[in-house]
Order: structure tokens, then sequence, then C-alpha cells
């Protein structure tokens, strides 16, 4: 049992990769501490409600976990479809600021793991536009972040994932984790059958979706996801810090095969 005696912060446990994650860490002995604004069906563990999407609800967030957390798994997260600042805002600068709240009073030797996206694929060819949304401090104004960088609405989930990806490399040299031993990563997938798939589809376009699953064969389903996530938050990947993770069923590395000609 890899996760034996540790306690898990998870957030998005109501529902899809969220909810499996917890059961599986449950199941390979972790406490469990479920994070989500919905109350799930079904409790694995203890639970907290509680909102990413501000400063205040970080910080009421982070007051209300225990100190010696092992492990914080960031997999709370929309689709794109209310728009880009509330989605920054969620999707990256509150699970960063949670991170950061809570690294004080990790125990030594943890790790936080992040749930990007194949969405987030471009951060390399955005890297001033991802450098400068990594570079904001603190809780920004997500709204007006946005506009200043020519954000639009329909690519807030897109940035928001390149940001996150970008951040967690550079996460893993910050002394605020650094000196304490914590791993920062992220995994990365591609299509998964969850609740907000649909939402994925308006988002993103039926065509995207459907080039990306036809690629492999199938979506993803929580269950693929889940352990690897798990891997990250254990020992057995003690020695993996700044990675971002593709668990896609390959379609990374054809994405790559198309763009780079190999």
């Amino acid at each position: 049992m890899m996760l034996f005696g540790k306690t898990v912060a998870i957030t998005g446990v109501a529902s899809g990769i969220g909810r499996r994650t917890a059961e599986l860490a449950t199941q390979m002995g972790a406490d469990v501490i479920g994070i989500d604004r919905n109350p799930p069906a079904q409790e694995t563990g203890a639970f907290l409600q509680g909102d990413l999407s501000s400063a205040q609800g970080v910080q009421a967030l982070a007051q209300a976990l225990p100190d010696g957390i092992d492990a914080l798994l960031n997999i709370a997260g929309v689709s794109g479809n209310t728009g880009a600042a509330p989605t920054l805002a969620i999707n990256f600068y509150g699970l960063r600021a949670l991170s950061l709240a809570l690294a004080p009073r990790m125990r030594p030797g943890g790790a936080i793991v992040s749930v990007a996206s194949i969405a987030g694929y471009g951060w390399r060819g955005n890297l001033d536009r991802a450098r400068a949304l990594v570079g904001a401090q603190g809780f920004p104004d997500t709204a007006r972040l946005a506009a200043d960088l020519g954000v639009p609405d329909e690519a807030g989930y897109p940035v928001s994932k390149e940001a996150l990806i970008l951040w967690t490399q550079m996460a893993a040299f910050q002394p605020a984790f650094r000196d304490r031993g914590i791993r920062v990563n992220s995994v990365s997938p591609g299509p998964v059958e969850t609740p907000i798939l649909t939402q994925f589809r308006e988002v993103l376009g039926e065509a995207r979706v459907n080039s990306d699953v036809t690629r492999v064969g199938r979506a993803g389903t929580p269950g693929d996801i889940a352990p690897v996530v798990l891997f990250l938050a254990s020992d057995g990947a003690r020695w993996i810090n700044g990675a971002n993770i593709a668990a896609d069923g390959g379609l990374e590395a054809s994405i790559n095969a198309e763009t780079m000609g190999f």
C-alpha cells in the first residue's frame, strides 16, 4: 500500500476524476480529506465544502485543513463555459494559492499533484502569455488580467492549463516547496468520460474532441487517470519532480508526430 498511513487532501471529489481518486486513495490506505463546492453523493473520508474561485475561499479552506498533510491533489476544475475570468481563477490561481498556503504546513517530503490537460499542449508556443499569467502575484483580478493579455472567453480553459503546466515546472524549484522537499507534478489527460465532457465539447468544439478520441480509440475514464495521480503522490515517485505526465492513451505522442513530422 504505497499510500498507507498518508493524509491526502483532494479537491473536486464530488464527481469525475476527483471522486475516483478519493475512492482509490482510500483503498490504498490513505486518510482522505475531500474538498468540493458541492457535497458528494457518497463521502470518502472527511469532507470540507469550499470554493477555490476567490482568495477568501482559498483562505477559508486552508484554515480548515489540518497540519501534516502528505499530499495535495488539485483535481477540481471547470470546463471554461463560464468565461475566461472564472476559469483562470479556479483552474490556476485557486489551486496555486491553496498549494502555497498549505506548503509550510505539509509534511516534509510530501507531494502536490495537479490535473492539467492535453489542452495545455500549446504552452511552449504561448510562453510569453503563460509566463505573464504565472508571474501575476497572489490572487489577481482575473477579468482584468484576461483583458490585458487578450484571452478570449472561449480560450479560458486551454490558457488556464498552459499556465498550470508552466507553473508546475517552475514551482518544483521554488523555495516554498523545494526547501521542504515537496515535489510538484501534474498529469495531463486527454478527453475523459466525466460529467463535464459535454461542456468540453461545447467549449473546445465537437471536431477537436472527436479527433482526439479517434486518435487513441476511445475517451479515457476516471479510472485511467486516478492511479497516475496517486502514483505521483506516493513514495514510489520520490524522484519525479517538476514533470507533466501525459495520461492520454498516446494522444500527445500522436500530436507530436503530426506537428513535428516524425
